[in-house]
């Protein structure tokens, strides 16, 4: 059940639903709506108090967000440009087999493709390749970060998420870990696994958390404003994007 108020001039999206606890705001990308989710019994009044107390957050993020360059839709032909661990390239697309091949040289990547392949093919294609490069990384980064914190996850997983860079799963030490981080500068990456890591130890981001990532990884603030500064991927406006949590304000 959802229906559409107005706070402090700004549109929310009010869903109420039966299986929920606590109360959720959530920022969508790419235009910044603003939805919040609630238990299907919470009051009205409430939640308008609760959404002005945190309307200076929701101002924040959603400001941020929309200030944040975003990539055109990729059709992945010939001529586009493509990130790899922070550096742009120029795609070069060579119809040719029955396989799907990528290549990284200098200054380009070349994607060699069977003819009358389409766009999702290829989009498959480039993200596998992704995955592979960041898994590749990914383990040596994590060695590093766990020496550095003497904290440990189980298990690190790699997920295309829209809207969060990583997550952590305290009870069973599972981190996740956004594919786009094949895009960022590895330091960005090196931030998000602190990041998660320090959650095994403090759910919350309070003090104490920011006080341990500051601890582990004094440059943080730099590979955050990387991760703010490089254009984010595409979205079509109204494409519904996952149950994620970066733009939460709870």
């Amino acid at each position: 059940m959802s229906n559409e108020v107005i706070i402090s001039g700004m549109p929310i999206e009010i869903i109420k639903k039966k299986n929920l606890k606590n109360l959720y705001i959530r920022v969508n990308p790419p235009e910044g709506n603003v939805t919040v989710s609630t238990p299907i019994d919470y009051p009205d009044e409430e939640i308008r108090l609760f959404v002005l107390k945190k309307m200076p957050e929701i101002t924040k993020v959603r400001d941020r967000m929309l200030s944040q360059a975003r990539q055109t839709e990729r059709e992945y032909l010939s001529g586009e440009s493509h990130y790899l661990w922070g550096k742009s390239y120029r795609l070069q697309v060579v119809y040719e087999g029955n396989k799907y091949v990528i290549t990284k040289v200098p200054n380009k990547i070349i994607l060699t493709a069977p003819t009358g392949s389409t766009k999702e093919s290829r989009e498959r294609a480039f993200n596998e390749w992704y995955r592979q490069e960041l898994n590749r990384v990914l383990e040596s980064v994590v060695s590093r970060c766990e020496a550095k914190t003497n904290l440990h996850a189980n298990e690190y997983k790699i997920k295309n998420m829209r809207t969060k860079w990583g997550t952590c799963n305290i009870s069973k030490k599972r981190i996740w870990i956004n594919l786009q981080f094949a895009k960022k500068p590895v330091e960005c990456l090196e931030y998000i696994v602190i990041h998660e890591l320090v959650h095994l130890i403090e759910k919350n981001h309070t003090h104490r958390f920011h006080a341990l990532v500051e601890e582990f990884y004094p440059t943080w603030k730099e590979a955050k404003k990387l991760l703010t500064e490089m254009p984010l991927d595409y979205i079509e406006k109204g494409e519904q994007v996952e149950n994620e949590e970066q733009n939460n304000i709870e």
